[in-house]
């Protein structure tokens, strides 16, 4: 797949995005680059080979060095939240937005 000029222009317009000619042909070359990748990934032949539900259930033999979870930052959220326009029980108040 090779994405044209005009693709461009569709998609930086559904972006609302306003490009100078020398970044449209940037973004041209970056996404068709991309295609071009993915492309060859397609490419290659997976038959046989089982999907993994997680990179790790190949290494079954391995221990992963997981950190601990613990709060490392102290909590900031009244000085976090002194800008915001309307706050209620610690919590953001924003517009509804979908009825």
């Amino acid at each position: 797949m090779s994405l044209s000029p005009q693709d461009i222009s569709r998609i930086a317009h559904l972006a609302r995005l306003d490009f100078n000619a020398e970044h449209h042909v940037r973004m041209q070359a970056q996404l068709n680059g991309f295609f071009d990748i993915v492309a060859q990934m397609n490419a290659v032949d997976t038959q046989g080979v089982a999907p993994l539900a997680h990179p790790t259930a190949v290494m079954a033999h391995v221990t992963l060095r997981l950190r601990d979870d613990v709060a490392s930052e102290p909590n900031q959220r009244e000085a976090n939240q002194r800008s915001a326009p309307a706050v209620e029980k610690g919590l953001f108040l924003v517009p509804k937005v979908i009825e």
